[in-house]
């Protein structure tokens, strides 16, 4: 099974119903012109993409916003609708004086798959002990984490929060816990793979694409920044495909990997057996 870890449902045309809503996520995502698409746009560009399921990531910066740009209902109730299609991970706004509860009722009542952190939006930096409770919950739970790292094109963001070293406290003071980091920390690729290599926890995502074409842009990264045969060889099991739709195309990013010579078996972990894993559903 292909599966993407990093989608946005933001403009899914069921959850689109508040023209305020709308607006909100096009200012937050920095995503000025993605048009609304119907489930059918979305399931034949799926199907171009080969991917077979997708992880639909809410997003709460309550905090800031007032409100959720895609509350943890929403993606619970796209993914209820088609659970042969798609996963849902939670979200939660650390500043909120009930995200504990929040998060609880996102696992024990929605069942969502995971959860999805932001620290440069959030403000927050990974290894603060305020998030030690949030962690905790998601071990017991056995849900993952997916972090974004590294640059975001988000407004009201600041990198280095998600600069991948700041992970590593994390990682080692909570060792069953699977985290992701999304978009591989670029430009701090080879501080991922770092973390990759002493962290068996530790997975990344292939959302990037800052420059050039997917596959030029994937290749100069993943191939080049860091040598093809980190990921062949030794990180082969922790790399999850993520294309960061709707900012990216998941076919030009899904074609792209398999266009970078890794061995067969490295592309189909890539492509879903890593996922698998990391979501342990």
């Amino acid at each position: 099974m292909n599966i993407d870890v990093h989608v946005h449902p933001d403009f899914y045309e069921r959850i689109c119903g508040d023209a305020e809503l709308v607006a909100l996520r096009r200012h937050s995502l920095h995503i000025l012109q993605s048009a609304v698409k119907p489930i059918e746009t979305v399931f034949l560009q799926m199907r171009n993409a080969e991917i077979d399921k997708s992880c639909l990531l809410a997003r709460d910066y309550s905090a800031s916003d007032g409100r959720p740009a895609v509350s943890n209902e929403e993606v619970a109730a796209i993914r209820d609708m088609y659970p042969d299609r798609f996963f849902a991970f939670a979200s939660i706004d650390p500043s909120d004086p009930n995200h504990l509860a929040s998060l609880e009722y996102a696992y024990a009542e929605l069942r969502l798959s995971g959860l999805k952190l932001h620290p440069g939006r959030q403000r927050f930096y990974p290894a603060d002990r305020r998030m030690d409770k949030i962690y905790e919950m998601c071990v017991a739970y056995d849900k993952p984490i997916l972090f974004h790292s590294g640059l975001s094109f988000e407004p009201d963001c600041l990198s280095e929060y998600a600069r991948p070293p700041h992970f590593e406290e994390t990682a080692s003071r909570f060792p069953k816990l699977r985290f992701c980091l999304a978009h591989f920390g670029w430009p701090w690729l080879r501080e991922t793979a770092m973390l990759m290599l002493k962290y068996p926890n530790v997975y990344a995502d292939t959302a990037m694409l800052y420059f050039d074409s997917a596959r030029e842009f994937l290749e100069t990264s993943l191939t080049k920044d860091i040598p093809r045969t980190w990921i062949d060889r030794s990180l082969r099991r922790q790399v999850l495909f993520g294309s960061d739709y709707p900012r990216f195309e998941q076919m030009r990013m899904s074609a792209a990997i398999a266009q970078l010579g890794f061995r067969d078996s490295t592309v189909e972990l890539i492509r879903g057996g890593n996922a698998a894993e990391f979501l342990a559903e």
